[in-house]
């Protein structure tokens, strides 16, 4: 499992959020914990496995947004009181 990270930027709101995880979770139906901060100007969520980078930064640019960079990172899942 990897944590995916991606730089965006113009979001301004609560509502930008939603259309970024709205078009995160179009591109990649299995993308899990997808959350987004217009306040860090970031989008997070977890995947498995590879996935087509270029697919999903062209999805962000047709909603209006652009993504400067994507982050990967292997994933830990920490137990019921994980340390």
């Amino acid at each position: 499992m990897n944590k995916v990270v991606l730089k965006i930027d113009g979001m301004a709101c609560g509502m930008c959020e939603a259309h970024m995880n709205d078009t995160v979770r179009k591109v990649l139906p299995k993308a899990g914990k997808v959350r987004s901060s217009y306040k860090k100007g970031e989008t997070e969520f977890l995947y498995d496995g590879d996935f087509d980078r270029e697919k999903l930064i062209h999805a962000i640019k047709e909603t209006g947004y652009e993504c400067t960079d994507i982050n990967v990172e292997a994933y830990q899942k920490k137990g019921l009181f994980g340390r």
